[in-house]
């Protein structure tokens, strides 16, 4: 039976040009390598999942790699780039600071830094989750980090950057990796589908891509739970039921009976969610964003900032152009006011229906002022 691999280690990316949604910072450190400009300590920021520490193993790969090809990408043919490959490499040494934080293990660094590599030019040190480190590890790494020797390469990452000393900051050239856009993820998300011969909705990877929050892992994480629960043909549905999402469905339902001031048919719709299960709480979130969604729609210098698929957008736009600005923004305060006041509410449900009450007479109130 042949062993399955996750796809966030099957599918990770081995060059600078197969990283997601990081393309400024990829592009600056291949001109780095092609110029030869090197700096000798470099400090990869960013939330988790956005190819920090991808980036770190690629750049190590890359700047021992024997026969760069001209768009300066490791060749992965030559000695150095096998013996990476294998987990075998002598040049690239990773440590986890969240487990290895004391000066000891510092220390033990040090020692191997003096060491000059036996194949290739650079030897590379990666510190994951740096900020891990105790402020006595830092002092002991400091000097060392100051003045390397010619041959030491040091990519320290973390997710905390605020928690770095400044003078570590201050010998290290900075990058900070951007979350990545729910777009490229559901781009990502559909070629792995392609080569792993599932069928996907595009919605239903919109979906997933917005789950993951910005974290390409997650997201692949996410892709593998779906397609154990679904099999070869993940649908919207497939998605909603196995994460207990909210489907949009009911939030455009919720908004034509507001609408139609239709009181019963909101509360009954309510009623519905939840006895499926859903919190109150995310009810409210759910459409709260949901009428953002629908204010950005309003105007085509905004309508980008909306993250869903071609079908769910083309209804925002539709549902947009039947509501005023004006009743949106009072939606949006009552909504507002009620996720502040929920979780000090003693009758929760009364709260939610309250507002749902709200919104259907929200039309006539505007209708009143303007008489």
């Amino acid at each position: 039976m042949e062993e399955f691999i996750v796809s966030a280690r099957k599918y990770r990316p081995q060059t600078f040009d197969t990283v997601v949604g990081q393309k400024s910072i990829t592009s600056t450190l291949k001109n780095a390598i092609k110029n030869n400009h090197l700096a000798q300590a470099f400090l990869f920021c960013g939330s988790r999942g956005v190819g920090k520490t991808t980036t770190a193993r690629i750049l190590a790969k890359t700047i021992n790699c024997f026969n760069r090809t001209e768009s300066i990408e490791a060749c992965d043919q030559c000695d150095s780039c096998n013996s990476f490959n294998e987990g075998a490499s002598l040049n690239v040494h990773e440590l986890d600071a969240a487990s290895n934080n004391s000066v000891d293990d510092i220390r033990n660094l040090i020692d191997q830094v003096r060491i000059s590599p036996q194949i290739g030019t650079h030897k590379v040190y990666i510190i994951d989750e740096v900020h891990m480190l105790s402020s006595n590890a830092f002092n002991a790494f400091l000097k060392t980090l100051e003045e390397p020797p010619a041959h030491a390469i040091f990519i320290l990452a973390t997710t905390e950057k605020h928690k770095i000393i400044p003078t570590i900051l201050s010998r290290c050239q900075i990058f900070d990796f951007n979350r990545i856009k729910v777009k490229d993820i559901a781009q990502h998300l559909a070629e792995i589908a392609l080569k792993e011969q599932i069928e996907a909705d595009s919605e239903a990877l919109h979906l997933i891509a917005q789950k993951a929050d910005g974290a390409l892992r997650d997201s692949l994480s996410i892709f593998d739970q779906i397609v154990s629960f679904a099999g070869n043909k993940i649908t919207l549905n497939s998605v909603l039921e196995n994460l207990n999402i909210l489907d949009y469905d009911y939030f455009f339902r919720i908004v034509e009976s507001a609408l139609k001031e239709d009181i019963p048919a909101c509360l009954l719709l309510f009623n519905d969610i939840q006895a499926k299960g859903f919190d109150g709480h995310n009810f409210i979130v759910g459409l709260a964003d949901h009428f953002r969604n629908l204010l950005v729609c309003k105007d085509v210098r905004t309508a980008k900032l909306l993250e869903v698929g071609e079908n769910i957008e083309n209804r925002f736009v539709e549902q947009s152009k039947l509501i005023d600005t004006a009743y949106l923004l009072r939606a949006l305060g009552v909504l507002s006011k009620a996720d502040v006041d929920y979780k000090s509410s003693k009758n929760q449900r009364l709260l939610v229906e309250l507002t749902l009450m709200q919104i259907c007479s929200i039309k006539n109130e505007l209708e009143k002022k303007k008489d």
